[in-house]
């Protein structure tokens, strides 16, 4: 889990930092495991564009994740590390001992041959799935549930990681990366470990193309474009909108800065115990 930098010998080399992908120990995917991902280039069921910016990039073939690692009392063995061209973190193809293979998102220090097992009497080693009433407070987690049986939804990505505070009854208080404080059910299960290739966000792609064969399109500001095109667009030069200041928002007004999303009378409020730190 290293980057590898090169020799500026184009102006796009000078500022790339790339993923050097040596703990990657098999190169072609589990043809059984991956499913055909098909490509909308931002447009919805009638063919009008839905979200900007996509469109383009390499083909790529779902890979199928066990996130409610459900055969509980199985060991498992892992068989390989690979690489995920739909997420950041890696993948680890797991062989159960009846012969069934799934693949699990890949935490640190997962190696090759190790044995991980999901269940409330599986050990607290390293990939191994528990319920968190059955996890020590301070331990590392990931791939955590909200509702039990539903699957690992919070902490999926590269370098994630909670830690749970404390078990209070039948909710566990889990402090998640944002540093918010929630209560989850104690019944929920969660994988033991960070999450692997701490070194994404180092990541730079240096150049424009790269953008393009991940399938990401580039979009001009709407500064720059004409009052008709944008609430920002038009004015003499420079200006932040045709008519005078105007505040920062998306082609449709909705405010891009310090509006809050969030509805006031979600049902999960109550679940919180302490908002994240701005």
């Amino acid at each position: 889990m290293g980057l590898k930098s090169f020799r500026p010998l184009t102006s796009s080399l000078r500022g790339t930092v790339l993923s050097d992908f040596a703990e990657l120990t098999k190169r072609t995917p589990e043809k059984s495991l991956t499913v055909a991902k098909r490509r909308t280039g931002g447009r919805n069921n009638l063919g009008r564009m839905t979200a900007r910016g996509i469109g383009g990039g390499h083909k790529q073939r779902y890979r199928i994740i066990d996130f409610k690692r459900d055969k509980v009392g199985v060991p498992a063995i892992v068989e390989a590390i690979e690489y995920d061209p739909n997420r950041t973190a890696r993948i680890a193809l797991l062989k159960y001992e009846d012969g069934e293979k799934r693949y699990i998102i890949a935490p640190i220090d997962l190696k090759v041959g190790a044995k991980v097992m999901s269940g409330p009497d599986a050990e607290l080693a390293t990939g191994n799935a528990l319920p968190l009433r059955k996890i020590l407070p301070g331990m590392p987690i990931h791939n955590i549930e909200l509702h039990h049986g539903r699957g690992g939804q919070l902490c999926r990505s590269a370098a994630m990681a909670a830690q749970i505070m404390a078990v209070e009854g039948d909710y566990a208080l889990v402090k998640l990366p944002s540093s918010e404080i929630r209560k989850i059910h104690a019944d929920c299960y969660a994988t033991i470990g960070q999450v692997g290739n701490p070194d994404n966000m180092n990541i730079m792609l240096g150049k424009a193309g790269r953008s393009r064969w991940l399938g990401i399109r580039g979009i001009s500001r709407g500064m720059c474009r004409n009052p008709v095109d944008h609430p920002m667009g038009g004015g003499q030069g420079k200006s932040k909108g045709g008519g005078g200041w105007h505040h920062p928002c998306s082609p449709w007004g909705k405010l891009a800065k310090g509006g809050k999303s969030r509805r006031r009378k979600k049902y999960s409020n109550s679940l919180i115990v302490e908002r994240r730190k701005k």
